[in-house]
């Protein structure tokens, strides 16, 4: 199992990866949600995904290709990596990842903003 922290704004979403299993965690309200709770900016959608730009489906459709693309990827830390590209994507700012209940480590990314 990995878990990453990430924020969007002034809150703090965790994302866990279980095997195949994809879940998140909104701290403030200690809320879990699988993907499709997932608040996403259509802006940042469309920067993936152009095609969706006068979709009025846009979010499940993103939500689908974002799951198509999860299969794709063999390990956790794989799955961890691709999740993490794509929620700064989508605006949020990567903090922590913790494996399997060891001391958490900074994400090494090079910043969008």
């Amino acid at each position: 199992m990995i878990k990453g922290t990430f924020r969007l704004g002034g809150e703090n979403q965790e994302v866990i990866v279980r095997g195949n299993e994809l879940l998140f965690f909104d701290i403030s309200s200690g809320m879990m949600t699988t993907i499709e709770g997932l608040r996403l900016s259509k802006s940042g959608s469309i920067k993936e995904f152009p095609d969706l730009k006068d979709d009025d489906e846009w979010k499940k459709k993103t939500i689908q290709r974002l799951k198509e693309n999860m299969k794709k990827y063999e390990t956790e830390m794989e799955k961890m990596n691709y999740v993490k590209d794509e929620l700064i994507k989508q605006g949020y700012e990567p903090l922590f990842y913790q494996r399997a209940g060891f001391r958490p480590k900074k994400f090494l990314w090079i910043g969008i903003f």
